[in-house]
């Protein structure tokens, strides 16, 4: 047995709590707002930190709370999710009892509002035949380490029907969000569905807690009512009626709501005390898929400074402050700053980026610059040459 299959067969024992707790991961968010970064994918399955990928958060926080049985609510463009994910094994999930399960899209209705309350209430039957007594959900579109467990006693302590995990939001974020005002024991006092969030407001992370009877009731009322959206016709709704608490998160936590978000996040971890933060807490590793490549190769005449570098990598020219994924390949003379490339990316000869951001497998050609400013990085589509 190795290390890591020692400590999560150990988590089963120090967080008993949390067996008595199902994940519900919600890959269903709106991407329109991150244009052609989301084209073709999910904003679960974008790409993020050199190697992982968003949904890698959310699931990784579930295990390391020791939460053992978890449905993934697929999107529509659900293949790159699928390819990633696949049976759980990285994340410790691929079980003969509970573990991973993919719960598929409702399918469309043409008589009715789109939305995602139909996604939950197409699969109840899913959480209402598991034994665990209480529903935990995520949404797969945030950036955090987080750790269920004080969460989960707040919930009890507190006898709260939902709690709402929250934090003050880092920066404007122009997608559509929950705010809260509350009390200094958490309760909830005022609640609202907002277009836009100011930086400072106290905003949801898209995690809730509540009692798996709640959740079933909650959800089929609402959609049987004529509801089409859980944050509107299920959480605002339940407020009228039901105690909600909210618990602050005081960790580091990022809402990717925007390109700019996108950008910034990536940017944040090249921070010491975030990067330990968020992945080197003792016993809350992130998990990803494993993919086995070289070691990166630095060359005779590269100049590599405060950047995360993914294995696979080749460089002989100059890279500072950025983000490279695997596979990328920096030729030499090339330049590159304050950017993210993604993965078999390749910067020519004397080539510069600056403040942009390289879908997989762009090639940027010999002698080309391209330069964007750290509130508007310039973003190039999947393989595309310059």
């Amino acid at each position: 047995m190795d290390r890591r299959e020692f400590w999560l067969n150990r988590l089963d024992e120090v967080n008993p709590k949390l067996k008595n707790v199902m994940g519900l991961v919600d890959l269903q968010q709106d991407s329109s707002y991150l244009g052609d970064l989301t084209k073709k994918r999910t904003i679960a399955s974008l790409p993020f930190a050199g190697r992982y990928r968003i949904v890698d958060f959310a699931l990784s926080s579930m295990v390391n709370s020791g939460i053992r049985n978890v449905g993934v609510l697929l999107p529509e463009k659900s293949r790159s999710i699928l390819d990633h994910i696949r049976s759980g094994k990285d994340w410790d999930l691929a079980r003969h009892h509970k573990g991973l399960c993919y719960l598929p899209p409702a399918p469309a209705d043409n008589g009715r509002k789109e939305g995602d309350l139909k996604n939950y209430y197409a699969n109840l039957d899913f959480i209402e035949s598991n034994s665990e007594e209480y529903v935990l959900l995520a949404r797969a579109d945030c950036i955090y380490n987080m750790d269920f467990n004080p969460i989960m006693r707040f919930h009890e302590n507190t006898r709260a029907d939902v709690t709402i995990v929250v934090s003050p939001a880092a920066h404007d974020d122009m997608a559509r969000g929950i705010v809260v005002k509350m009390a200094e024991n958490g309760l909830v006092e005022d609640i609202t569905v907002k277009p836009d969030i100011k930086k400072g407001e106290m905003r949801a992370l898209g995690v809730y807690i509540a009692r798996k009877d709640c959740f079933c009731s909650g959800v089929r009322r609402a959609y049987e009512h004529g509801g089409t959206d859980f944050r509107v016709d299920l959480v605002l709704e339940a407020f009228k009626n039901r105690t909600i608490f909210a618990y602050e998160h005081r960790g580091f936590s990022r809402r990717i709501c925007s390109m700019l978000a996108y950008y910034e996040t990536n940017m944040a971890m090249l921070q010491p005390d975030i990067w330990k933060e968020m992945f080197m807490r003792e016993g809350h590793p992130i998990f990803t898929k494993v993919k086995d490549m070289a070691p990166v190769q630095y060359k005779e005449g590269s100049n590599v400074t405060n950047t995360l570098v993914a294995n696979g990598c080749e460089i002989y020219g100059t890279v500072e402050n950025s983000v490279l994924f695997r596979g990328v390949k920096i030729a030499p003379g090339a330049v590159v700053r304050d950017s993210i490339i993604m993965q078999n990316g390749f910067i020519q000869d004397n080539a510069r980026t600056n403040c942009v951001v390289c879908d997989k497998n762009v090639v940027v050609s010999a002698g080309k610059v391209l330069e964007g400013a750290k509130t508007y990085p310039v973003f190039v589509g999947k393989n595309v040459r310059i």
